[in-house]
Formats: structure tokens, C-alpha cells, sequence
């Protein structure tokens, strides 16, 4: 009964192998080919910082977004330029600039923050200066 058993293991063992070899692993490779995760947009990635009006528009919105979360209790002032962005894809931005946070009864201090932003309407650029049309992901480097 036991060498039965183990016969019937292996088997089984051999047949669930064959079976994700044969049929499991080349459905998925043909699902990860396929059009189903691709966006298709007229906005693409690059991998160096770019400048453009898109990206204009994603360090401004990420400024107002900062200075609407400090609040009226600190005074913040920010550069004039971002020091980079970069596109992902799909109008999603990652701006990385400087912005010099002062409260009321405390000294300055300059911060060096990280926003991730994208634009939802897609391609149609006609509502971007619209701060509602812009999704804030998050933003890094602003504790203390």
C-alpha cells in the first residue's frame, strides 16, 4: 500500500508539471503578448527629463497641490523651474524640484521634493490647466 501511494504521488506530481509546461505557461505568455496591458497614448515615456508644456503643467499643479497641504500656517516659496521631469507614459509625471518652506516663528529651511502626478482626461489636452483634471499620486521629501 505504500509503494502504491508513492507511485500515485509521483504521478501526479509528473502530471501537474506536463500540465503548466504544456498548457498553463503558454496561455499566460500569450496574455502578457497581447494587446490587453497596453495603453494606448500620444504621450510616451522617456527615461531622460524632459521639458514640454505637459510638464509645465504637472510642476505647477504639484506646487499648488504642496502649498494647498501646508496650509496657511507656513509660507512657502518655490523655484522658478523644476529641477527634472520625467514622463512615464500615459501623461503620469514624476517632477523633482526645490521648494523653500518657512513657519511663522521658525527659520526656512529648503526642501527637495518628489511629486508623482498624471493627467486624466488621456489625450485631450483641451481641460490640462484644470487643476481637477490632474491626480495627485504623492509626494516625498517634505517632513522634517
Amino acid at each position: 500500500m505504500n509503494k502504491k501511494n508513492l507511485l500515485l504521488f509521483v504521478v501526479c506530481l509528473v502530471g501537474l508539471l506536463a500540465l503548466q509546461i504544456k498548457l498553463i505557461q503558454p496561455i499566460m505568455y500569450d496574455i502578457a503578448a497581447s494587446d490587453l496591458f497596453l495603453v494606448d497614448s500620444k504621450d510616451t515615456a522617456s527615461p531622460l527629463p524632459i521639458s514640454n508644456d505637459m510638464t509645465a503643467l504637472a510642476f505647477s499643479n504639484c506646487n499648488a497641490h504642496i502649498k494647498n497641504d501646508l496650509g496657511e500656517d507656513k509660507s512657502v516659496s518655490f523655484a522658478s523651474q523644476p529641477t527634472n521631469v520625467w514622463s512615464l507614459g500615459n501623461y503620469e509625471y514624476i517632477v523633482n524640484a526645490d521648494v523653500e518652506i518657512s513657519p511663522k516663528d521658525a527659520p526656512s529651511s529648503l526642501h527637495h521634493y518628489v511629486c508623482r502626478i498624471q493627467y486624466t482626461n488621456g489625450d485631450d489636452l483641451s481641460g490640462a490647466s484644470n487643476i481637477d483634471n490632474w491626480n495627485f499620486e504623492g509626494v516625498n521629501g517634505l517632513s522634517e
